[in-house]
């Protein structure tokens, strides 16, 4: 019997919705432009990528999808909470990667859950762990969907006798808010705007606002390690997170709220990047502040991307801790037009609760001349290079889903590396990913900037684009993907910095992580997972 009021959520309709997310993309679907807008808009397209793009393919209606059969049912005690519609399992059968979204729009879903399991408390979320257990079922928690690396995906292997989504979308409210501490209970299954709305309502923000921030949750940044869009400091999920609570098979996980404890392993960090392999996380106790009553921003152009490089490092060494200080090369500043593609351009950003920032604007911008940086302002259109990057930053995964109609292959690389090696590491990654371009589309264009930045070494971002040959596009998306995911990992940076891992990058990951850690992460979910149904194929193989 369900009876845990402290952790019940409110009341709802399950499945009931007013406005419905797309199957197959990116958004709602009254979001969705339809071909004729897309035709209009395809010479101004072209022009901005550089490439030519191919005929407008629309893509396949939900009412035309087929999906395997489902080969279990749900049991009678989790009725009330199961949905095995045609849409609920199509838009739980892939996360938002660019090869999710070609198969989605040609209405492929090779793998869909056998249902959805949407529970609304914990103790149905706890039934609903028991009884996947005990009928040797898989379980792949979902937030938002918004994985670009095949982590909710339910690919798994045929020893599980079916699969079910675990969909959080109930647990969707902030709690409590302690103002003294500046803290909050916050439910895991809520999305960023939701979340913001709830907190703001009190003046506060968690000042978490990662690119997927609209479809996306916090339980889903806690389980990936999430970054957002801050440049320096406080940036990962984790530097925000004072406590976690998660429904694992094994029993309750809930750590001690605390500002900070040297007593062993911490629960909250094992918790952190787990990607659903150990448990279901269902809140959290996360640092909260004030919303920013000072900013400043500034656009500035270097000659080339390493005189920017150079100069970002010098700031990032500084002790300054900028909020934004985003470095696009001249193609990918002109890709966003915030540039017009002849130079590398800088965005800045500075922001406080409590005092202005004029002076560290003032002493970054010094150093911006000391390396040959011009501040955009001066010259009449920094304002409008520093809008014009962040609408294209917010606006990319809506334009990812038209690049698939047009036959555009786009993908991205996320990766860190330390200063010292970062222009030996920059070339051969930029290199690799130009060589795949061309072997498997032909021809395409490949742009770096930095998301993120450290005393230490910087964040990369590569994107590729290029042209797609339909009906190809996944065998081209991985042929691209291994040359330079290689490329990444032989140049001694990581696979991912804030993508997380899923099921796309294990093979990398596991050529990145330490063996002997590697079967301590094994005993681990042997230990919470003994029947291991929790996300397989995720992160670490389940022991015999």
């Amino acid at each position: 019997m369900c009876n845990r009021a402290r952790r019940r959520a409110p009341h709802r309709l399950a499945g009931v919705s007013i406005r419905r997310r797309k199957h197959w993309g990116w958004g709602y679907e009254d979001q969705q432009p339809s071909p004729e807008q897309i035709r209009a808009a395809v010479p101004a397209l072209a022009a901005q990528l550089g490439l030519e793009l191919g005929e407008v393919e629309e893509p396949v209606a939900l009412e035309r999808v087929e999906l395997p059969a489902p080969r279990i049912e749900p049991p009678a005690e989790l009725a009330q909470i199961s949905f095995g519609d045609v849409h609920a399992r199509a838009s739980h059968a892939l996360g938002k990667s660019y090869v999710d979204v070609v198969r989605g729009f040609r209405g492929q879903f090779a793998h869909p859950p056998d249902f959805v399991l949407r529970p609304r408390e914990e103790c149905e979320l706890e039934q609903a762990l028991e009884w996947c257990s005990a009928e040797r079922v898989a379980a792949i928690p979902f937030g938002g969907g918004t994985s670009v690396v095949g982590g909710v995906t339910p690919d798994v292997a045929d020893r599980y006798n079916g699969i079910v989504s675990l969909d959080l979308a109930a647990f969707d409210r902030v709690l409590e808010l302690d103002d003294v501490s500046r803290s909050a209970r916050i439910q895991a299954g809520a999305f960023g705007p939701a979340l913001e709305s709830q907190l703001g309502e009190r003046g506060m923000t968690l000042r978490h606002f990662p690119q997927s921030f609209e479809f996306s949750t916090l339980g889903g940044w806690i389980a990936t390690r999430a970054a957002g869009h801050f440049a320096t400091v406080w940036t990962h999920i984790e530097d925000l997170l004072e406590s976690a609570r998660a429904i694992t098979p094994a029993g309750v996980w809930e750590s001690r709220r605390l500002p900070g404890s040297g007593a062993g392993i911490s629960p909250d960090r094992m918790l952190v990047g787990s990607e659903g392999t150990l448990g279901v996380i269902t809140e959290a106790w996360m640092r909260v502040q004030p919303r920013p009553s000072h900013r400043r921003a500034r656009g500035v152009r270097f000659e080339s991307f390493h005189a920017g490089a150079q100069c970002v490092r010098a700031i990032a060494q500084s002790g300054l801790h900028p909020s934004n200080c985003r470095l696009l090369d001249p193609g990918e500043a002109g890709l966003t037009m915030a540039a017009d593609g002849s130079h590398a351009l800088l965005v800045l950003g500075f922001e406080s609760t409590d005092h202005a920032v004029d002076e560290a604007m003032r002493r970054a911008l010094e150093l911006c001349e000391e390396h040959g940086g011009e501040a955009a302002e001066a010259r009449g259109d920094g304002g409008e290079a520093v809008r014009s990057w962040r609408e294209a930053f917010l606006g990319a995964p809506y334009i990812r889903d038209m690049l698939v109609a047009v036959g555009v292959l786009g993908e991205t690389f996320e990766t860190a590396i330390t200063w010292e090696r970062f222009e030996g590491f920059h070339a051969s990654v930029i290199a690799a990913a130009e060589e795949a371009v061309r072997e498997a589309c032909g021809e395409g264009r490949v742009f770096c900037r930095f998301t993120h930045v450290y005393p230490d070494g910087p964040a990369p971002y590569f994107t590729v684009l290029a042209p797609a040959r339909r009906g190809a596009e996944v065998e081209q998306w991985w042929s691209v993907k291994r040359a330079v995911s290689d490329a990444i990992i032989a140049a001694g940076g990581t696979i991912t910095h804030h993508h997380a891992v899923g099921r796309d990058h294990r093979p990398w990951y596991d050529r990145q992580r330490p063996e002997p850690f590697a079967r301590a992460l094994a005993g681990a979910k042997a230990a919470i997972d003994p029947r291991g149904i929790m996300n397989p194929g995720v992160l670490i193989d389940p022991l015999p």
